[in-house]
């Protein structure tokens, strides 16, 4: 995977960041989810490197980038706090201007970046998610079901207890679509301590600073100034939770455009063609 590509270690002003880049024209950042590293995007990348210039890091707090420091309110787990190291990272590498692409929790900063940062974003497109503060206030009996990690990773301390107790178990994965590198790469994230202490903390942050931001840009009438889109894994609960995500997302992203994946919700390791060519036309063409 990532043939043609760098690797390194860059250090931005509040995070030490492992990041991929390679390929040439214009730039686009990779944002994987949890518990990803950059490595999800390997064929994905790939494709897209042959138009653009691809650049894919672990978010701070995931794989091998830097943990943040604890604190009560898990402000250096929050996405805005992310989305400032993306910014930095990128402008470090030469690109003022840029698209942005995240899944799943990756998702999130994505949308942080494009609402803290309007004059850097060209494109936004985000996988699997929607605004935090919505999902919040959509939960249910369903959403608790399905998405009960939100609110058990908000708990302190037994979270990181039980997940390394068996990380194989808690964490279930293949290389069948990950690739060897990929999946050697996740199983060492997964256990090592001190980093799925910091992906939980980026629950920890979800279930209250995030949301906090999400509400003042609400209450102020914020909205992403760039096109969007919105893709979702058929496969998984977008549609059982929000019937049409993009619904959802009008009122945040006025542009936005998007439809589902075949897959499940590890798209860019399940369906990478499929993903690579939405993106491509979304990049390209809006």
């Amino acid at each position: 995977m990532f043939e043609g590509f760098q690797l390194e270690t860059l250090k931005v002003s509040a995070a030490t960041l492992r990041v991929r880049y390679g390929g040439h024209g214009p730039a686009v950042l990779l944002l994987h989810g949890h518990p990803r590293t950059h490595t999800t995007w390997g064929r994905v990348a790939e494709i897209l490197a042959r138009s653009f210039t691809v650049v894919c890091p672990d978010l701070r707090g995931f794989g091998q980038s830097s943990k943040p420091g604890d604190t009560p309110d898990h402000s250096g787990s929050s996405k805005r706090a992310k989305a400032q190291d993306c910014v930095e990272l990128m402008a470090h590498l030469g690109h003022d201007r840029f698209s942005i692409v995240g899944h799943d929790r990756g998702s999130y900063v994505a949308f942080r970046a494009a609402m803290d940062h309007p004059e850097r974003i060209e494109k936004l497109a985000v996988l699997d998610g929607v605004p935090i503060v919505e999902a919040l206030e959509r939960c249910d009996a369903r959403f608790a079901q399905l998405w009960w990690h939100w609110f058990f990773f908000a708990q302190p301390e037994k979270p990181e207890r039980a997940i390394l107790a068996d990380p194989a178990a808690w964490y279930v994965a293949s290389p069948e679509f990950m690739g060897d590198e990929a999946y050697a790469d996740f199983r060492r994230a997964t256990q090592d301590p001190a980093t799925v202490h910091a992906m939980v903390e980026d629950y920890r942050a979800g279930l209250g600073i995030d949301r906090r931001h999400d509400e003042e840009d609400r209450a102020a009438g914020k909205t992403v100034q760039c096109p969007t889109l919105c893709l979702w894994s058929k496969r998984d609960d977008m549609e059982l939770l929000y019937g049409d995500p993009l619904a959802i997302w009008r009122p945040w992203a006025p542009s936005v455009t998007g439809h589902s994946i075949d897959s499940g919700h590890h798209m860019a390791e399940e369906a990478p063609e499929e993903l690579a060519a939405a993106l491509l036309q979304f990049l390209v063409d809006a």
